[in-house]
C-alpha cells in the first residue's frame, strides 16, 4: 500500500501519539498530492456495506464499511435519541404508603422497559390530557404488604414473614383503554421483565397507582431511549514488519488480548508469532514497551470500517431498531435536499 493510499485508508497507533486522525472524506483533500477524490454518489454507493456479524434478540454486531465517521456517528445518535419507544410518563399516585417518596417512585417506574411497538403508537398531542386507545398504554399497580400467618414462628426472613414485601414489575396489570383488546393479544402488553424490583414494603405499607405510558424519543428524556448501549469502534489492524520467533514471539502475544496473536512452528521448528483475529485488540500499546519488538509491530486501525454492537431495553429487538435508525437518517437527508433545493429556487 502506498503512503498515500495508507495515510487515506488507516489510522496509525504510534508510542507516543495516534496519526491520521483527521477526517479526510470531502472532496479535494488530497488536492496537493495531486490525486483525484472528487465526491460521487455511485461510487460512494458501491464500497457501502454492512456485514452481520452476530444477530440475537437483544444484541447485534455488525460491521458498517465504506462510510466517514460522521455517518457512523450520525447512526449512533440517531439510535440513542431519535427512534420513539412507549415509557411511563404519567404517575397517577391514590395511594402511597411506602418509605419510598413519590417524586422517587414516579422517577423509578418511568425507567422501566415496556414492552410494547411504538410503531402501533402516535404521538399525544401537545396539550392533550387524555389518553385514547391510540397513543396511549396504561397499567395499574395495587400491592399491600401483609404478614404471613403460614410462617415459621422463629423464622426472620421477610420473604417469609410477609406476604408482597417486595414489588416487582410483575405485578404491574395492563388495562386496556379504548379497544385495545381487540389490536392486542394477553403478553403483547407489559413490562421487558418480570422481576425488575419496584419497592419493598412491611405490613401495612400499599401502592396504588395508575401508569400511562406515552410515545417518545430519547432527545426528550432518556427513559424513552430504545437502547441499552449503542457504540462503534474501529477495526483493528496488526502487521508484523518481520518474522518473530522464540521467547520474544510468546512476549509479543503477551501484549495483546487473548486471541489475538497465536503460536505455530515454522519450518524450522521454532516458534512463531501470527495475527489470529485482530478484531479482538482491545487498542492496547503495551507493545511499544518492549524494545526488541516495537520495531517489529506496526498498528492501526481501518478508517471506514466501523464494528457496531447495539444493545437493545427490549421493546423491540435491536436489528429492527438500527433499520428504523436509518429509516430516520434518510428522512433527514430528504429534508436537507428540500430545504436546498428550495434554496437554489430562491437565489435563481
Amino acid at each position: 500500500m502506498s503512503s498515500l493510499n495508507r495515510m487515506r485508508e488507516r489510522i496509525e497507533l504510534e508510542e507516543y501519539q495516534i496519526v491520521n486522525t483527521n477526517s479526510t472524506d470531502f472532496p479535494g483533500a488530497y488536492s496537493s498530492a495531486d490525486f483525484d477524490d472528487r465526491w460521487n454518489l455511485e461510487s460512494l454507493a458501491e464500497k457501502i456495506r454492512i456485514e452481520i456479524v452476530r444477530d440475537e434478540e437483544n444484541e447485534l454486531e455488525f460491521d458498517l464499511i465504506g462510510v466517514d465517521a460522521a455517518i457512523a456517528n450520525a447512526l449512533r445518535r440517531i439510535l440513542l435519541s431519535e427512534v420513539p419507544t412507549m415509557a411511563i410518563e404519567k404517575v397517577f399516585i391514590y395511594n402511597n404508603t411506602s418509605i419510598i417518596q413519590d417524586e422517587i417512585l414516579a422517577h423509578r417506574l418511568g425507567l422501566i422497559p415496556i414492552m410494547a411497538d411504538p410503531r402501533l403508537f402516535e404521538y399525544r398531542q401537545k396539550g392533550q390530557e387524555e389518553g385514547s386507545a391510540e397513543d396511549t398504554i396504561t397499567f395499574g399497580l395495587k400491592v399491600k404488604c401483609t404478614h404471613n400467618t403460614s410462617a415459621p414462628p422463629d423464622t426472620t426472613q421477610p420473604d417469609l414473614m410477609y406476604k408482597h414485601n417486595n414489588v416487582y414489575t410483575k405485578d404491574m396489570v395492563w388495562v386496556p383503554v379504548g379497544n385495545q383488546t381487540d389490536l392486542f393479544t394477553e403478553g403483547m402488553i407489559r413490562p421487558v421483565h418480570d422481576d425488575i424490583l419496584i419497592a419493598k414494603m412491611r405490613p401495612g405499607h400499599i401502592l396504588d397507582l395508575r401508569l400511562e405510558c406515552v410515545k417518545g424519543i430519547g432527545r426528550d428524556h432518556i427513559k424513552f431511549s430504545p437502547v441499552a448501549t449503542a457504540s462503534y469502534r474501529l477495526l483493528p489492524e496488526i502487521t508484523l514488519t518481520e518474522p518473530i520467533v522464540g521467547e520474544s514471539a510468546h512476549d509479543l502475544q503477551g501484549c495483546f488480548s487473548e486471541g489475538v496473536i497465536a503460536i505455530k512452528k515454522n519450518e524450522q521448528g521454532e516458534d512463531e508469532a501470527y495475527v489470529a483475529n485482530a478484531r479482538l485488540d482491545t487498542c492496547s500499546r503495551e507493545v511499544f514497551r518492549h524494545e526488541k519488538l516495537k520495531n517489529k509491530v506496526k498498528l492501526s486501525r481501518v478508517r471506514d470500517h466501523f464494528i457496531f454492537s447495539v444493545e437493545s431495553t427490549g421493546a423491540l429487538p435491536s436489528a429492527v431498531l438500527v433499520s428504523e435508525a436509518i429509516k430516520v437518517l434518510i428522512k433527514k437527508c430528504s429534508t436537507l435536499q428540500e430545504k436546498l433545493a428550495v434554496k437554489d429556487m430562491e437565489t435563481e
